[in-house]
Formats: structure tokens, sequence, C-alpha cells
């Protein structure tokens, strides 16, 4: 492959997606690519890039992008984002929400679910405290595949090995086969959508809380800035931003102010939390503001 086609594969994954590869990252396109050119009938990637080029190459280009794009995700992933579910967010949420009694979460490249369905378990393990609540679970991704085994909750021995503490697999999965299966209540909890974190968000209605890790560490830094914002708008006054240990909103976005005493967590700026006190950004504590009580139903993700 040419340092022309190459160039061009670039540009195409960051109109397409945002993801940006530096020159440092050749060994991505070989590695994800070459597969789909042998699936596609090319005999290499020069001649697939000749393809992608052509009128009515948007399967090939639908499939490349998707390559190109499936993250790695496992069960309970790096547990702090889970404590401060667990610890910040949740108690705050039920305290704040006790009359509407809803909650919205958003687990934007949701991958292959295991993190939706990570924070399903975590609800129904305070099952009483959420009785008569109803809590959505909405997971998007940019892959059709990674989705489709997202959906179908299935998963391998050593892909539940991966986070699952033993009690909680017993308690939430039912083996079949070589195979271990989300029960119904944990499913229920959680839908999943094809989603480009690059196009409209509007039609995704208003959330409480988002999940939002490793994400933005493929992104340049005015599309951080673009989906940072972007989000913001979609969440509640006081509502939660979430990501990953090597991301931050430094210098990129002022919705958000760091929550005191947590890491990768995030609060909407207008709002506080009953747990810790969100600090700016560069440092100094913030004089508390009461939640808006103002909440927009968003239409349901299916």
């Amino acid at each position: 492959m040419t340092s022309e086609q190459f160039n061009f594969l670039r540009s195409f994954l960051k109109e397409q997606s945002g993801l940006v590869l530096g020159e440092d990252k050749r060994y991505l396109l070989d590695s994800r690519l070459n597969p789909v050119a042998r699936e596609f009938g090319f005999e290499d990637l020069a001649q697939m890039v000749v393809a992608l080029k052509r009128p009515g190459s948007q399967k090939l280009a639908t499939r490349i992008t998707e390559a190109m794009t499936i993250n790695e995700s496992f069960f309970f992933r790096d547990m702090t984002p889970f404590d401060n579910f667990r610890n910040t967010m949740l108690p705050h949420m039920l305290k704040e929400r006790a009359k509407t009694r809803r909650l919205r979460i958003w687990s934007a490249a949701a991958s292959t679910g295991q993190e939706g369905y990570s924070l399903a378990i975590e609800l129904l393990e305070q099952k009483a405290k959420i009785a008569g609540w109803k809590i959505e679970i909405f997971g998007t991704d940019l892959s059709s595949e990674a989705l489709k085994k997202a959906t179908a909750g299935k998963y391998s021995q050593f892909e539940v090995q991966r986070g699952m503490p033993t009690a909680m697999l017993m308690k939430y999965f039912k083996q079949d086969g070589a195979e271990w299966v989300v029960e119904p209540t944990v499913k229920s909890m959680v839908s999943f959508r094809h989603f480009n974190l690059l196009k409209d968000y509007r039609s995704m209605g208003t959330f409480d809380i988002v999940f939002c890790r490793n994400v933005l560490i493929y992104f340049d830094r005015d599309t951080k800035s673009d989906i940072l914002n972007r989000m913001a708008k979609q969440m509640a006054p006081d509502g939660y931003l979430v990501l990953g240990a090597a991301e931050t909103i430094i210098g990129l976005s002022n919705e958000f102010e760091m929550v005191s005493g947590t890491r990768g967590l995030y609060q909407r700026r207008s709002g506080v939390s009953s747990k810790a006190q969100p600090v700016s950004a560069l440092g100094g504590a913030r004089k508390p503001v009461a939640p808006s009580a103002l909440y927009s139903k968003g239409r349901k993700a299916s």
C-alpha cells in the first residue's frame, strides 16, 4: 500500500468515524483490514482502496469503518467507574429523582455490551432501592457486529472470566453449553442501537448519566471538544459524565467539572453531587447549586 493510499484511508476513517491514525498506526490497518480485504476477495489492501474509491462501495466502506472502530471490552472494566456509580452517582440520583423515579443511562461506544450489562447488574444488586423505578440503559456503537453480540447477550467462558465475579456470574447468567447467557432480568434493562458519535444526538433524548470511556483518545482535539459539548446538551442539569482513566475535559469543554475525590467522573456545571463536591478542572471549590427540577423526556432508543 502506497503512502497515497494510506493517507486516503486515514482521511476516509476520520470523516466516517472521527478516528485519527498517525503514521505509527499503519500496523492497525494491516491487522484489522487485511481480513476485510480477503473477505471481499481482494489480493491486498491496495486493491481494496481502489475499490473503495469507486461508486457503489458503501457496503465495503461500512465494513472497513466497523473493523477499525471495534474496541475491546470486558465486564466491570476498571472498577473505579463502577465504584463511583455505586457510591456517588446512584445515591445522588436516587435522592434527586425520587419523585419521577426515572433514570436514563447512556453507554456510548458500548462495543459488545459488557459495560451496559455491568451497570444493570450493579443496579440489580440494589434491587430494594430501585423498586418501582423506570431505569433505561442505552448502549450505542458504530459496529453492527459488536451490537449483534451485545443484543444476544451471549459470552464465552473467557469473556465472563474477565471481570465478572463468580457470585454475580452464577446469579445473573445461565450457562448454555460453552456460552454464558445474560438472564432476562438483566437483559430487559439494556437496549442497543447503531449510532455514530459524529452525528446529531437530539434523537437520543436527555440522559442522567453518560459513560463515554476510552473513546475520546481516538479523536483529534476539535472532535473531542465537539462531542463533549454536544453530549452536555443531552444531559440533565445535574448529569454525570464518566470518562476513561487517560481522558480529560481540561481544555476541551467548559460544560463539566471534575467531582472531587474521584477519578474520571465529571458533572454538569449546573449540578451538584450529594456525595462529592464538584471542583473546577483547574482547581478550586464551587459554591453548591441546587439541581434543576426540569427533566426532558427523550425518545426511547431501540
